[in-house]
């Protein structure tokens, strides 16, 4: 939590709610199709540890945001100017929102998404 003290007291700001802002910001950009962990798909991956790794993450150091989002792309669309934006806006959004410096945002892409039937 990032921890400003205010006239009244103090401000604090959740991971989550800073990873809330990440995952929204990055559906916005064109081509992407779903923020998601991704990770595997069995029983053992379902039910055990190893398949709840979140979609978001976000750690606070001395004030300073670090973001990896996990996502899945779009089929048709070019992955790195695609990740750049997403970067971009991660990045803007959460620094225009909360005032807290945003050092890097890590992008993940884990799928891409089958191209849409068109009738």
């Amino acid at each position: 939590m990032d921890v400003q003290n205010t006239i009244g007291g103090s401000l604090q700001i959740s991971t989550d709610v800073l990873a809330k802002i990440a995952r929204l910001a990055a559906l916005e950009v064109d081509g992407v199709a779903q923020v998601t962990a991704g990770g595997s798909q069995n029983v053992r991956g379902l039910l055990g540890r190893t398949g709840l790794r979140k979609a978001v993450s976000v750690t606070l150091d001395d004030g300073v945001a670090s973001v990896a989002v996990h996502l899945t792309t779009r089929y048709g669309h070019k992955i790195m100017p695609l990740c750049e934006s997403v970067q971009e806006n991660v990045k803007q959004t959460i620094q225009n929102m909360t005032g807290i410096t945003v050092s890097r945002v890590d992008v993940l892409v884990v799928g891409l998404a089958q191209p849409e039937a068109q009738d």
